[in-house]
């Protein structure tokens, strides 16, 4: 009876601790021991395993898989786990992927869902991003795969500023979620070892801020580590042009160049060819499509219009004093937003997520044939339910009148919902994500609610802190502030059905009223 009343005990002081107690693998564990990298994809596997299998979360359901910096105790988990699951496509943070990758034992499957559920008929579709900015996104891009090198998605690709000239100080960086920011070059301290570093075929939003006009030329080269042990591999080195508040057409020694000054550019390097050149792809604009620029003949333009006052705190004291005026080419993602060219977020389809627990169960099986038997028939169980959820999500949605089915959120993670239930995904951008958004910024998002008489906005719960523009703009038009789960769980909604019921009820309750 003691041992009883010991037990309760402690499992109240975990209750009231508001965690669970934290899953130890180890090496006399008989069940199949399997590390996930986000809550979700833990819960399709528990799902499919049953008692068959002891499930570790590295990304815990309170944080944000983008951003996640793992722990020893993840380290050491994946080192005795007997199968991986990540979803990839670069949801995850590198160092999440790098932590997975590096300690995980030789012949241990790695599945990447998001990918190999392709073969199960997932249905995948590009990341597209609204370039509604006056001015250009330019931000950073690794092209090819690095196969000559022997390259994987945990190596790393390293873009230098090797030399900045002009009239000003040129600074490249990005805002963190929470408005912190992160440097990559900056002139302003002599450069030093200003270094940019992307996983292999992505892409990275920023901000480039100039402290005066005239033309600026920014020397970068690249290098690619393949792993840590391995010395750097060089990758080439080139130079871009900036026309900053002076005609473009006009740089000296460029007559006739091509002018990039609207839709989405990137400063890339390519892995495959070893050079670096200016990329715009198919989200631009005009006469910007799918296109590689020589830095040679091509002037980046930063136009007057791109004049910005730098924001009060000490946070921005790089940019100058506060009140002063900087030219600005927009982050335009507010936060840490690396990507690739795929949107990763495919369990907003039910449908992509029955291919992600096929592809679940067919792991399991060659890991643990003895029990395959099991898992096909809790797989079998649970793509019955999951038919159920499509029906359910399917119906709901369908349910709200078309005229009031508009999603307006601040995280791009629900082009999977829209397109598979008809919800059409309507957002803002904010031009200098430094700041708070300006008067007009306020203007275009209260007209968008206003003309399309949207009922309400929808938050996740966890990224609430990011959103306080958009609330207030909504309590100013008297709009709801509603809940919507995009990539994890919490107290509340602690599985992958819980939460596909509660984003359709919400999506109804809110539209609806």
């Amino acid at each position: 009876m003691s041992e009883c009343r010991a037990l309760a005990a402690a499992c109240l002081a975990v209750m009231l601790s508001g965690c669970a107690a934290p899953v130890t693998f180890t090496g006399s564990e008989d069940r199949v021991q399997v590390v996930t990298t986000t809550g979700i994809l833990a819960d399709l596997v528990r799902n499919v395993g049953g008692d068959r299998v002891l499930v570790d979360s590295i990304v815990p359901d309170d944080a944000d898989s983008h951003a996640y910096e793992p722990t020893l105790r993840d380290a050491r988990n994946v080192v005795y786990a007997d199968v991986a699951f990540s979803n990839y496509l670069l949801l995850e943070a590198q160092s999440v992927i790098k932590a997975l990758d590096a300690n995980l034992r030789d012949g241990v499957p790695n599945v990447s869902l998001a990918e190999g559920a392709s073969k199960y008929a997932a249905e995948i579709i590009p990341l597209v991003e609204d370039v509604s900015l006056d001015t250009i996104w330019l931000g950073l891009r690794v092209r090819g795969t690095g196969a000559q090198y022997k390259a994987t998605r945990a190596s790393d690709v390293l873009l230098t500023a090797t030399d900045v000239t002009g009239p000003g100080h040129l600074v490249a960086y990005l805002t963190e979620s929470f408005g912190q920011p992160e440097f990559y070059f900056n002139s302003s301290d002599g450069l030093g070892d200003d270094t940019a570093t992307l996983p292999p075929d992505a892409h990275t939003h920023m901000s480039w801020a100039f402290t005066a006009p005239g033309v600026y030329r920014l020397a970068v080269e690249a290098r690619l580590v393949v792993s840590e042990r391995s010395t750097p591999i060089a990758l080439g080195r080139q130079t871009f042009t900036f026309a900053v508040g002076v005609d473009p057409h006009s740089v000296p020694g460029m007559a006739g160049a091509d002018v990039l000054g609207a839709g989405h550019a990137d400063v890339a390097v390519d892995m495959d060819a070893g050079r670096l050149y200016l990329y715009a792809d198919p989200h631009g604009g005009g006469a910007v499509r799918q296109a590689e620029y020589d830095p040679a003949r091509t002037v980046i333009e930063v136009p007057n219009k791109a004049l910005k006052e730098v924001p009060a705190g000490q946070g921005f004291r790089f940019l100058g004093r506060a009140g002063e005026r900087v030219y600005q080419l927009p982050q335009a993602v507010l936060g840490r937003h690396v990507h690739g060219e795929i949107d990763p977020h495919l369990w907003q389809d039910v449908g992509n997520v029955q291919s992600y627990v096929e592809l679940i169960r067919d792991t399991l099986i060659g890991v643990d044939p003895e029990g395959a038997a099991e898992y096909r028939r809790n797989t079998e169980v649970y793509l019955a339910a999951l038919t159920e959820l499509d029906a359910y999500v399917a119906a709901t949605i369908a349910s709200i009148p078309p005229a009031r089915r508009y999603l307006v959120t601040t995280h791009d993670a629900f082009a999977y919902l829209a397109h598979a239930y008809g919800i059409p995904v309507a957002g803002f951008v904010t031009p200098n994500p430094a700041t708070e958004p300006s008067l007009a910024d306020r203007v275009k998002l209260t007209e968008t609610i206003r003309n399309l008489n949207v009922r309400a906005v929808f938050l996740e719960p966890n990224l609430r802190a990011r959103s306080s523009t958009l609330v207030q703009i909504a309590e100013e038009r008297d709009v709801a502030v509603c809940a919507i789960y995009g990539d994890a769980f919490d107290d509340t909604v602690d599985t992958y059905v819980k939460m596909m019921r509660f984003n359709a009820d919400s999506l109804k309750e809110c539209l609806t009223r």
